[in-house]
């Protein structure tokens, strides 16, 4: 039985990843990432596809949040969301047909959901950072044997997946996305803006292994230069700004490559200051 308290704590984490996967989904635009205007490089999604997505993924955040609730960081712990996350990739499969939405983003969010649980008068995004990385860090022994795709490139190329990204704390949020979130807030840009800059921040940052997992180390390379660039220009502030940004996606679509990586940390950004 659940205490008022833990119920009510777990309902709205729980509305708060769903919407920060939702907010996500809706920026736009965003470069090889579906977005309200198109699917980007995607031809088996749509932004319905991941909306749905985002709703059927409420239960397994709530459920990551309730067993969390003032729970000691341990073993337990891990292995216990661990087990909700892939109950929720399931979940997620069943809503989309099968196609992989949000597995990155129930990953990281369901991590920082635990950790908000865990504390949940904190309301610092680097400590609730540093909690997710603590409970990351324990061993899952129930982990499947099967290589995700991440695990593949990481071995390939010697790079961080998302499961360093978080045992690590989530350096790139911490160093890249998030500041770059306040910092275009605090220069009075838009909200839809400070998003897409913080997106553009975590993709000039991440190794991204969905774009490595369809493309080349150049590819990434490129992809990394150009978002800087549009960054160094101050974004949609200039023109050279704006003809960067339509490079950046015009290389990513062309190639059918999609900065997954980086649209799931700028979900977890979002979720974390929310």
């Amino acid at each position: 039985m659940l205490t008022l308290n833990q119920a009510t704590n777990g309902k709205e984490l729980a509305s708060k990843a769903v919407k920060a996967l939702i907010d996500e989904a809706l920026l736009t635009p965003k470069p090889g990432l579906v977005d309200a205007g198109n699917s980007g490089s995607h031809s088996d999604m749509s932004i319905d596809l991941m909306l749905q997505s985002a709703q059927a993924l409420e239960t397994t955040f709530r459920e990551i949040a309730n067993v969390s609730y003032l729970h000691p960081v341990n073993q337990e712990l891990r292995e216990k969301i661990a087990f909700i996350g892939r109950q929720g990739e399931k979940e997620m499969l069943l809503a989309t047909g099968g196609v992989n939405t949000h597995k990155g983003a129930i990953w990281a969010i369901g991590l920082l959901t635990s950790a908000r649980a865990v504390f949940p008068e904190e309301n610092d995004p680097f400590k609730i950072m540093e909690t997710a990385g603590e409970i990351a860090s324990f061993k899952d022994r129930y982990e499947p044997a099967l290589k995700s795709h991440g695990q593949a490139v990481k071995k390939k190329y010697r790079i961080m997946s998302a499961k360093d990204e978080a045992q690590h704390g989530f350096p790139t949020i911490r160093n890249a996305g998030l500041p770059a979130l306040l910092r275009a807030r605090k220069a009075g840009k838009s909200e839809q803006k400070a998003r897409i800059e913080s997106l553009l921040a975590l993709m000039a940052s991440v190794d991204d292994t969905c774009i490595l997992h369809r493309g080349k180390w150049s590819d990434l390379l490129e992809i990394k230069r150009l978002a800087r660039e549009f960054l160094l220009w101050d974004g949609f502030e200039t023109n050279i700004g704006r003809k960067t940004f339509a490079r950046l996606t015009e290389y990513c679509e062309s190639r059918r490559l999609s900065p997954g990586g980086s649209a799931d940390l700028l979900a977890a950004t979002l979720f974390l200051i929310s």
